[in-house]
């Protein structure tokens, strides 16, 4: 009963916030792969970015693959509220809450001004992490933190920028 109890709540889930995290990830690595062209390419992209539109989020979703991940994020609540510049690279194995940003720290738009997201790293609720600079492996960044600065592997990362491990 446990399992398909679980089952029909995940589905119950992906009909009200109108996503499905499964068909998301499979839909986006496609699209990063290049492995679709034409038509179901911009099908793709209306449907991904339709989810992100009733969940207040942008992932970064262009036709051309937009946003890099190498692995499928965990998403605890979601995607809530999360915007991910198109140009973002995030490494495997990561966790994002929802409301955080990853981004541009300046209106300058340049491709290569985003952040690089190492693997393994913890990103918690509302943090945002900005500019030109690369997090490490296996950080952990707090709720509300704003990262301006890079950050070495095995770090734990509180308010502006301040490294407490």
């Amino acid at each position: 009963m446990g399992k398909m109890y679980y089952k029909l709540m995940e589905k119950v889930n992906s009909i009200i916030t109108h996503y499905n995290h499964a068909k998301y990830w499979k839909m986006k690595f496609k699209l990063q792969s290049n492995s679709v062209n034409g038509i179901l390419r911009n099908y793709y992209v209306y449907k991904m970015k339709k989810m992100e539109a009733f969940n207040g989020a942008s992932l970064g979703t262009r036709p051309n693959g937009g946003s890099h991940f190498e692995g499928i994020p965990k998403l605890p609540h979601g995607l809530k509220g999360i915007i991910i510049s198109p140009h973002a690279r995030i490494g495997s194995e990561c966790t994002i809450f929802q409301q955080v940003t990853i981004g541009i720290k300046d209106y300058c738009h340049e491709r290569d001004e985003v952040p690089i997201i190492g693997n393994n790293v913890m990103i918690g609720a509302g943090a945002k992490i900005l500019g030109k600079i690369k997090i490490g492996n296996n950080v952990t960044i707090g709720a509300n933190a704003v990262i301006t600065k890079d950050i070495m592997d095995n770090k734990t990362v509180v308010g502006n920028n301040r490294i407490i491990s």
